[in-house]
């Protein structure tokens, strides 16, 4: 007779995969590899030599592997200070937003006030301007507060983030209410309920918005590129365009400068993918 204990598979023992399992495994590879492939694309160019990456036709692995476009990359953009620029810009940026946001979108989705509605929607037709609409009378703007060529002309107009009130905004609806009440009930005040109840709670939405808000800003290229004119104060973006327009299109340097700008944002998704995940779950746009 088969004894139970026989019939139990050990505990260490692997299952096989179902059908289900193994073709959203597939499926997920395949979205990878597209995904992937840009940027082993531009590794790949980056390590060619420039007449091997405009060969006709292209071929991935390079016949000769070299370091030049690297090289010169490094020796003939400032990269260091164009680095610094972005990372300014795009913490400020941030701080800012995830301040702004914060303070819109819990005081649309907690207080009453005359207008509040007619406020609402003129901030949430933010959301159907386009940036690139806005570029002359922001600039004209920022020209006439002398604020051209200054870290504060590029951080200052970043700072209008519809979207992200909303993203707060509809977080902020999600909160039950009785957790405010018991704090009022207590003695605590506005101010003190938003700061110890309601930020803490609020963690992965804030997350998500800061670092949706620091990737933006990084890969912004029109606006730095309108009100910038001194080298001194490009960022990363608008620095390797500068090298790329100064000396032609360079393939294997115009990669190697790319995945040099983009590096940093690789870096904060891989550290930080936890938390993007959870702030979308959080926001409360799954339903939207």
């Amino acid at each position: 007779m088969t004894t139970a204990a026989q019939r139990t598979p050990a505990a260490g023992a692997r299952r096989s995969w179902t059908p289900g399992q193994i073709v959203l495994t597939l499926l997920g590879a395949a979205v990878s590899l597209v995904f992937l492939a840009p940027l082993a694309w531009a590794l790949s160019t980056s390590l060619k030599s420039e007449t091997e990456a405009v060969e006709v036709p292209p071929h991935w692995l390079p016949r000769d592997w070299t370091g030049q476009a690297w090289t010169a990359v490094l020796e003939t953009g400032n990269i260091t200070d164009w680095l610094v620029n972005s990372l300014v810009v795009s913490v400020c940026v941030t701080a800012i937003v995830l301040v702004v946001s914060a303070l819109a979108g819990y005081g649309f989705a907690r207080t009453e006030f005359r207008g509040k509605n007619a406020l609402l929607g003129v901030v949430m037709a933010g959301l159907m301007v386009s940036p690139a609409v806005l570029g002359v009378p922001l600039f004209t703007t920022v020209q006439q507060m002398g604020m051209v060529d200054t870290y504060w002309g590029m951080i200052l107009p970043q700072c209008a983030p519809a979207a992200m009130v909303y993203i707060l905004y509809k977080f902020f609806q999600g909160v039950p209410r009785e957790l405010e009440e018991a704090a009022f009930i207590d003695g605590a005040g506005r101010w003190r309920v938003f700061l110890t109840i309601i930020v803490p709670l609020s963690r992965p939405s804030l997350a998500a918005v800061g670092i949706f808000t620091f990737i933006s800003s990084w890969n912004n290229f029109l606006w730095p590129y309108m009100v910038t004119n001194n080298p001194d104060l490009m960022t990363m973006p608008n620095g390797i365009a500068t090298v790329m327009n100064s000396y032609g299109i360079q393939w294997a340097q115009l990669m190697a400068g790319g995945l040099l700008a983009g590096l940093p944002l690789i870096v904060v998704f891989v550290f930080f993918q936890r938390q993007i995940v959870a702030g979308v779950a959080h926001t409360g746009l799954a339903g939207q």
